[in-house]
């Protein structure tokens, strides 16, 4: 076996009904509900227009400026899988750029996440389909390895794991564990009940305020009041 250069086979199965639930529920919901203690980084920004990003994580570590290991998880990505891509977080050199993102589409994987730098950037940004990224260069990869697959990666000091749920939207990118998957989709749905009976509240002029002043007075905060000059 040659370390750091290694092709693992998938060790997790597929949840396409339990992955569609969470289509399209705000980011920011789910990372409330998980402690807020996980998240993408802010490095990870969106490419693409606004199209929701969400599927199950096909991990791939790989040497800084080198893609010769995504390019072999394009050849088996299945439909419905983010290529998640751990790149260091080295933008000297594009990982993907449109090519690839083509040959992503045409096998049917939900997006693609590199925690590095893409290229033809343009067209990303013209197009649906989900790319994240740390930075844009027009410098090309390198493609001679070494690299892995189907490992535990990191990407903006995000843990994913080989089989990970992968939300994204316009505030970044999360990663939920499939063992956590549905007791986190079940308190983001309350979390999104709560958050529209807040909103008509607020459109109603009905939305208690109390607990601002409530706050301030546990926290011991003086108020002090200043005589007219």
């Amino acid at each position: 076996m040659s370390m750091g250069f290694r092709v693992f086979e998938r060790g997790w199965q597929p949840v396409p009904d339990l992955v569609e639930q969470f289509r399209n529920l705000p980011v920011a919901n789910i990372s409330d509900v998980m402690g807020r203690l996980n998240a993408g980084g802010d490095r990870l920004r969106p490419h693409h227009d606004r199209t929701y990003l969400c599927g199950q994580a096909l991990t791939v570590k790989t040497r800084p400026g080198d893609n010769l290991m995504v390019h072999h998880a394009l050849d088996i990505v299945r439909a419905g899988e983010v290529i998640v891509v751990d790149a260091g977080g080295d933008t000297t050199n594009a990982i993907v750029g449109e090519f690839m993102v083509s040959h992503a589409m045409r096998a049917g994987a939900a997006g693609v996440v590199i925690d590095g730098a893409i290229r033809d950037v343009g067209a990303i940004r013209a197009g649906s389909f989900p790319v994240y990224a740390a930075g844009v260069t027009h410098r090309g990869p390198y493609k001679d390895g070494p690299g892995e697959l189907n490992v535990a990666v990191s990407v903006g000091g995000m843990v994913v794991n080989p089989g990970d749920i992968i939300v994204g939207d316009e505030d970044g990118l999360l990663a939920i564990a499939l063992a956590d998957a549905e007791e986190v989709l079940q308190a983001a749905l309350l979390k999104q009940k709560a958050e529209q009976q807040q909103w008509e509240r607020i459109h109603a002029g009905t939305n208690d305020r109390r607990w601002v002043g409530e706050a301030l007075r546990k926290g011991g905060c003086t108020f002090v009041s200043r005589s007219e000059p």
